[in-house]
């Protein structure tokens, strides 16, 4: 699945930092310092510009996380409503969901490490956190209902259910690298068939 980069018009200052190339590297140091970790002082040693190019772009280091977790998040919400659009069953519904959701994974690898990352520090990650919780109550309902449509197994709390799936999906961010030699596609086929096979109600 291949996505637009965060909705925002990209301010141009010094050539080749704009907007978007700003919050790659500023992901890319979130991630191997810590968000707290990270100074905008450091950020503009990476990118080679001053500070106030930076505050060009945007007015502080938690617009960038901000931007940076909207990015993981809203392609996550789109695949929900696509999900929510189909005229399926729930099962199938939510397998589009898990499938999907490797495969934003996948193409906003460093955005969604970043996102599973947050711990509610500030504002911007409380937010982050809020949105997320939403996401989780809409897979637990897509679990639920597959249950009483009688796909799924009745034995296992859809709350529970719904987080392991998705504690398999978020996995990925701490080992899958995107030239290890299995592609988005077929890495989503294989979480597929490791979870539902184990969840779904087989014939007798």
């Amino acid at each position: 699945m291949t996505t637009a980069p965060p909705a925002r018009p990209a301010k141009r200052g010094r050539p080749g930092y704009d907007l978007e190339s700003l919050l790659a590297v500023a992901v890319e140091l979130f991630n191997d310092r810590g968000y707290d970790g990270t100074s905008m002082e450091d950020l503009s040693r990476k990118l080679g510009i001053s500070k106030s190019a930076i505050y060009h772009h945007v007015p502080s280091k938690q617009e960038l996380l901000r931007l940076a977790t909207d990015h993981a998040l809203d392609g996550l919400f789109a695949v929900a409503d696509e999900a929510r659009e189909q005229d399926a069953r729930a099962v199938a519904r939510l397998e589009h969901l898990v499938r999907g959701s490797v495969l934003v994974l996948v193409d906003r690898l460093p955005f969604v490490t970043l996102l599973l990352r947050v711990r509610g520090n500030t504002p911007v990650e409380r937010a982050a956190l809020d949105r997320r919780r939403e996401f989780d109550q809409l897979v637990t309902d897509l679990v639920g209902e597959a249950v009483v449509d009688g796909d799924l197994r009745a034995d296992v709390d859809p709350a529970t259910a719904g987080r392991l799936l998705f504690g398999m999906v978020n996995s990925l961010a701490e080992w899958y690298r995107p030239h290890g030699g299995v592609g988005a596609a077929e890495l989503a086929d294989t979480v597929a068939a490791t979870a539902f096979d184990g969840l779904r109600v087989h014939p007798a």
